[in-house]
């Protein structure tokens, strides 16, 4: 579903949420205006492997830090094997969050 949702902000204030459909579609109004937050994936190079490997983080990070997080996965260096769920990059950009394999390449 979907719902386009009405917030109403005052001196960076939410003072009323409106037009949502369901709970869900509130916090996640709420949460889009206050702390905005997104997965990354990406592809990168793998050393000795003509296939690309695709990687993401393993929860949302903050929308200000993708580019920054997408910086250090592209200067990352992969070696075989890999499987999923390895993790690529450890507490990416210093989020607190790891960036892990989504596939298995050997």
């Amino acid at each position: 579903m979907g719902c386009l949702v009405t917030v109403t902000m005052e001196n960076g204030n939410i003072t009323d949420i409106r037009d949502f459909v369901c709970k869900k579609g509130k916090e996640y109004a709420q949460d889009e205006v206050t702390n905005p937050t997104r997965m990354v994936t990406a592809v990168l190079a793998v050393e000795g492997c003509f296939e690309p490997l695709s990687v993401k983080t393993q929860r949302f990070i903050p929308k200000e830090k993708i580019f920054d997080c997408l910086k250090e996965i592209y200067s990352s260096k992969v070696k075989l094997p890999v499987s999923i769920g390895d993790v690529i990059i450890a507490d990416v950009c210093g989020t607190g969050v790891d960036v892990v394999a989504t596939k298995h390449l050997s």
